[in-house]
C-alpha cells in the first residue's frame, strides 16, 4: 500500500475517495449487487490433473497434496529496507504462515535482481513461510504518473523464470500491486488478462495473484464485475484475486458484501492488504474483515510489518519484534488473529489433513508481574506428534470462555485488565493442523488496586505531529522520573476542545466526554526508572485543537515536558 518515501502515496491514492465515501452503501450495495454471476465453473479436468504445487481447485487455494491452505500473514517492505534480513524470522515467530514481499521491477525503485529474489525465496523456505512476491512499481497506474505497467511487471517476472521455476510449492506470483488508480478503472481488465496470459505463455505454472483497481480497493466494482472473465482467461485456472481493504471498508456490510460475493461465486479471493487504524479518510472495520475471513476460510495479509513513513500501520515499531504496536497486537494476538488461526503449510512437514492427533494438555499456568491492568502468565509447554503451533489463553467465568490472548511461546502478558478485579485464566495448545488440546487447569489472578506507588514520579510530553481537516495525529511520551521500575500504569488527561481518540498504538484508550484514560499495551507496560515509553494516536478535532495541560499517571500528578 504505502511506499517508504512519503505518505503522499496514500494521499494520492485515497483522497478522491473523501467525497465518495458518503455514497459507499450505494456503490458497494446497489451498484455492485449481483455483479458476480452464479457459482464459477470448475477448472477443466486437464488443468486439475496437471496441478503443480500451490494451485486452485473449486475456488480454493490448495497445496500439491490437496491440503486446503489459508494464508495468514503480513506484508514486508523488502525493496525499501533490504537490510532488514531478520524480518522474516521475526514474522514467523509470531505465527504467520505467509509473507507478502514487496519487490521492484526497476521502473520506480531499485530493481531486485535474480540472485536477491532467490535469496528471499530461500529465506521464506528456511522460516517455513509461503512466499507471495509482488511488484510494487505498478501502484496507482493511470492516476500516479510514476507508476509502471502490468506488462512491464510481467516482463520482470519472466526475467526471473529460472529463479522461480520449481518453487511452485512455496511461491505465489502477485503480478503487480494495486495496478490501477481511480482514473478509468475499467481499463484494469484487459492489461490484467494480458499479463496473466503472458506469464502462462512463458511457461509459469505458479498460482498467480492479481490485485484490484481503485488503488486495490475496487470501490467501483470493476474486479468484482469482471473476475469471472479474467479467471476464465487463465487456462490453468490457478488464479487468485486480491482485494485491499482500507477506509472504503468502514462498515461490516461493505466488508461482508464484497467477500461473500466471491465466495458465493466460487471464485478464489484473499485480503491481500488491510489496515485497522483510522485515518483522515475513515475507520476500516478490521474486526469484521478478520472475522469474515475466518468464517469463509479466506486468507488475509496485514499491512505491514514495519517501515511505514508514520507508525500508524506498523505492526512492529522500527522492525523491533519486542515493540508491537496496538495494530500489531490486534493482528497477531487479537480475536481471529494470526496466532489464533494460522496453520503452517504442510509442505514444510507440518500436520496435513491426516493429522488428527491433538496436542497434550498444557501445564497449569502461573501468574507474575501482576499490575492494576496486566498480568504475565507462564505455563509448562504442551507436546504434539508433529509440532505445537501456538497457545490460546482464555478467561474463564463459570461455563463461559473469552479469548484473552494468543502466543506462539509458553508465556504471554494479558493487558487491558481492570484494577482490583479477580480473573481466572486457562490455556489451550494448537498444532499446525488446527487440532486443539484439552484445556489446562486454571489460575486465579487479582489485579492490583492501582494508584500511586512509592517512589513514582512522572513527566509527560504531548505533541501534535500531523493534522488535516477534522483530524490529527498525536504523540504522548511518558517518562518515569521515579526511583523504581513502573510495572503497569494508567494515564489520565482531558481534552479542552471536544477532541476524541479514534485509534491508538502503545496503549488502549477509554474516553468519557473530554476525559481520556489510557492503559498500556504489553510492550509499554513496564517503564524503567529514568526510562520512557511513547503512545501514538489519531483523533478527530474541530476548528481548534488545544493540547491537554494536565496529566496523571496511576493517580500521580505528572510534570509536563
Amino acid at each position: 500500500m504505502r511506499s517508504a518515501t512519503s505518505t503522499a502515496s496514500r494521499t494520492t491514492r485515497s483522497s478522491p475517495l473523501a467525497v465518495l465515501l458518503r455514497g459507499l452503501a450505494a456503490l458497494l450495495g446497489v451498484v455492485l449487487l449481483g455483479a458476480l454471476g452464479p457459482a464459477a465453473q470448475a477448472r477443466p479436468a486437464q488443468a486439475e490433473a496437471a496441478a503443480t504445487g500451490l494451485h486452485i481447485s473449486d475456488g480454493r487455494l490448495l497445496e500439491a497434496n490437496g491440503n486446503d491452505f489459508v494464508m495468514r500473514g503480513v506484508n514486508h517492505a523488502h525493496t525499501w529496507y533490504p537490510g532488514e534480513t531478520q524480518s522474516l524470522a521475526d514474522i514467523k515467530a509470531f505465527g504467520a504462515n505467509t509473507v507478502r514481499v514487496v519487490l521492484s521491477d526497476g521502473h520506480r525503485w531499485t530493481r531486485n535482481g535474480p540472485e536477491e529474489v532467490a535469496g528471499i525465496v530461500e529465506d521464506c523456505k528456511a522460516n517455513r513461510l509461503i512466499c507471495v512476491l509482488e511488484v510494487h512499481d505498478t501502484t496507482g497506474y493511470g492516476e500516479d504518473a510514476a507508476a509502471g505497467t502490468l506488462d512491464h511487471a510481467a516482463d520482470y517476472w519472466i526475467s526471473l523464470k529460472d529463479v522461480l521455476a520449481g518453487q511452485e510449492d512455496y511461491v505465489i506470483v502477485n503480478i503487480g500491486n494495486e495496478p490501477w488508480g481511480n482514473t478509468d478503472p475499467a481499463g484494469w481488465t484487459a492489461p490484467t488478462t494480458a499479463a496473466v496470459q503472458k506469464l502462462r505463455a512463458a511457461g509459469f505454472a505458479h498460482t498467480i495473484m492479481v490485485d484490484a483497481p481503485n488503488w486495490g480497493q475496487d470501490w467501483q466494482g470493476v474486479m468484482r464485475a469482471n473476475a469471472q472473465a479474467v479467471y476464465d482467461a487463465d487456462t490453468t485456472g490457478n488464479l487468485i484475486f486480491s482485494i485491499h481493504m482500507y477506509s472504503v471498508y468502514s462498515t461490516a456490510q461493505a466488508v461482508t458484501d464484497y467477500l461473500n460475493a466471491f465466495a458465493d461465486a466460487g471464485l478464489p479471493l484473499l485480503i491481500g492488504e488491510f489496515g485497522g487504524p483510522a485515518d483522515q479518510w475513515g475507520d476500516p472495520d478490521e474486526d469484521t474483515m478478520m472475522a469474515t475471513a475466518e468464517q469463509l476460510d479466506l486468507g488475509y495479509l496485514a499491512w505491514s510489518w514495519s517501515g511505514n513513513t508514520d507508525p500508524i500501520l506498523d505492526l512492529a515499531i522500527d522492525f523491533d519484534p519486542s515493540r508491537l504496536s496496538s495494530w500489531g497486537e490486534r493482528v497477531f494476538h487479537g480475536a481471529n488473529g494470526i496466532a489464533q488461526t494460522s496453520q503452517e503449510a504442510t509442505v514444510f512437514g507440518g500436520g496435513g489433513p491426516d493429522d488428527t492427533e491433538a496436542p497434550t494438555t498444557p501445564g497449569t499456568p502461573t501468574a507474575s508481574a501482576v499490575t492494576a491492568t496486566s498480568a504475565t502468565l507462564t505455563w509448562p509447554a504442551a507436546s504434539d506428534n508433529v509440532a505445537i503451533a501456538g497457545y490460546d489463553v482464555v478467561r474463564v467465568s463459570g461455563a463461559t470462555e473469552t479469548t484473552a490472548a494468543s502466543s506462539t511461546t509458553d508465556s504471554v502478558t494479558v493487558t487491558g485488565l481492570t484494577a482490583d478485579t479477580a480473573y481466572t485464566f486457562a490455556v489451550y495448545a494448537r498444532d499446525a493442523a488446527g487440532n486443539r488440546s484439552a484445556r489446562s487447569a486454571t489460575v486465579s489472578v487479582t489485579t492490583d488496586e492501582g494508584g500511586p506507588a512509592p517512589g513514582v514520579g512522572c513527566s509527560v510530553g504531548y505533541r501534535v505531529i500531523g493534522d488535516w481537516p477534522g483530524g490529527f495525529q498525536g504523540e504522548i511520551t511518558i517518562r518515569n522520573t521515579g526511583t523504581t521500575t513502573l510495572n503497569g500504569w494508567n494515564l489520565a488527561f482531558a481534552f479542552a476542545d471536544g477532541q476524541t481518540v479514534s485509534n491508538m498504538w502503545g496503549g488502549t484508550p477509554t474516553q468519557s466526554g473530554s476525559t481520556v484514560s489510557v492503559a498500556p499495551a504489553g510492550y509499554t507496560a513496564s517503564i524503567a526508572a529514568n526510562g520512557a515509553v511513547t503512545v501514538g494516536f489519531t483523533g478527530t478535532r474541530g476548528t481548534t485543537n488545544t493540547p491537554p495541560t494536565a496529566f496523571t499517571l496511576s493517580g500521580t500528578t505528572c510534570t509536563t515536558a
